[in-house]
């Protein structure tokens, strides 16, 4: 795998990645980097040892999105002509909130330093976000004459609100993490020095209930975001008729009933 995204193997069921291009501020749009983020994600859907993930940033920022370098007609995204920058966007950065969708195991994303822009993004593609206190966010492409060409749109308002994000994207404007947690962008805000002690104890909390519930409650949060109630009802059916077969619920219901603790096996 390439060194553009660490994977630190699962320690009680806890994997981290770690975007690692900390002399730029870990921008995520280039295609090495994309091409690293979904192979990292590939790997750890098919981790069986992987129950949690937190994905972090090396150095001082978590993400500065786009490469500002790479913007003038000719560079990464922008290939000077409509037809091929359309192409390039599919291909390209694209792919990366389709990949988080579809990730079954939840991702924690512990945000040190700036998130901006398609930074921003990609913490919103995780499941939750937990932010040290010196963390910053934007979603400032207008500041540049641009858009979100990754999702942004559809991810930031669902989660902290149409009119927050509106006030976010039309602006782009920075805020910072008393504000972020004020508005439900992050759950958790920490002092620097105590993020991925923050980020490992959130992960353990998750990592300690039944594999396959914890699966199955992330997707039906996901599809809950864009099926109606009834729709909803008719896949949550099935998946809770499948989680009343598994072992874990079993060894749930007995520890229960035993006032003990129960001990999953993922089973």
């Amino acid at each position: 795998m390439s060194d553009a995204v660490l994977y630190s193997p699962a320690e009680d069921g806890v994997v981290v990645l770690t975007l690692n291009r900390p002399e730029t501020r870990n921008p995520i749009t280039d295609a090495g980097t994309i091409a690293a983020v979904l192979a990292a994600l590939e790997r750890l859907e098919a981790d069986p040892e992987a129950r949690v993930a937190i994905l972090t940033g090396a150095g001082k920022g978590f993400s500065s999105g786009g490469n500002i370098h790479e913007m003038k007609p000719g560079g990464n995204l922008n290939a000077g002509s409509p037809v091929r920058s359309r192409r390039n966007y599919k291909i390209g950065v694209q792919r990366l909130p389709l990949a988080f969708a579809a990730l079954e195991i939840p991702v924690i994303a512990a945000v040190n330093g700036a998130a901006i822009g398609a930074g921003l993004d990609i913490a919103c593609m995780c499941d939750l976000r937990i932010a040290a206190e010196s963390a910053r966010f934007a979603e400032s492409f207008v500041k540049l004459g641009l858009v979100s060409g990754d999702g942004g749109a559809w991810l930031l308002p669902r989660v902290v609100g149409f009119s927050k994000a509106a006030e976010m994207a039309l602006t782009g404007d920075t805020i910072d993490a008393r504000e972020a947690l004020a508005c439900g962008l992050v759950s958790k805000v920490v002092p620097d020095a105590e993020l991925m002690d923050a980020a490992q104890a959130l992960a353990a909390r998750i990592a300690a209930n039944p594999t396959h519930a914890v699966r199955m409650t992330k997707r039906m949060l996901w599809e809950g975001q864009r099926v109606d109630l009834a729709s909803l009802l008719e896949m949550a059916a099935p998946m809770q008729a499948i989680a009343h077969t598994t072992a874990d619920h079993a060894e749930a219901v007995a520890a229960f009933l035993e006032k003990r603790a129960p001990r999953f096996r993922g089973g």
